[in-house]
């Protein structure tokens, strides 16, 4: 899944390949608030212009490179360092 064919809004397995992290990482880091998200009912929904917002904010940075050891085989990391 590309980003140009993303919906505007996301599950837990959307969020986690356009984040290139697990879904356990997507899902600790959503029950703990730290990734925009909302829980209804069993299912996470997330906004895919908040996580965007995210993605340049400095926690968000942060929780990405707190990850980044789940990244050291992604053979893409050299484009997502860009679009980061």
């Amino acid at each position: 899944m590309n980003q140009a064919t993303l919906p505007d809004v996301l599950t837990i397995e959307d969020t986690s390949r356009y984040l290139r992290l697990p879904v356990e990482a997507v899902l600790l880091q959503a029950l703990h608030g730290k990734i925009p998200g909302l829980k209804i009912e069993d299912d996470w929904r997330f906004l895919k212009v908040a996580i965007d917002e995210w993605l340049h904010s400095p926690s968000g940075q942060a929780i990405l490179l707190q990850q980044r050891g789940t990244l050291a085989d992604d053979v893409s990391l050299a484009e997502l360092r860009k679009t980061i």
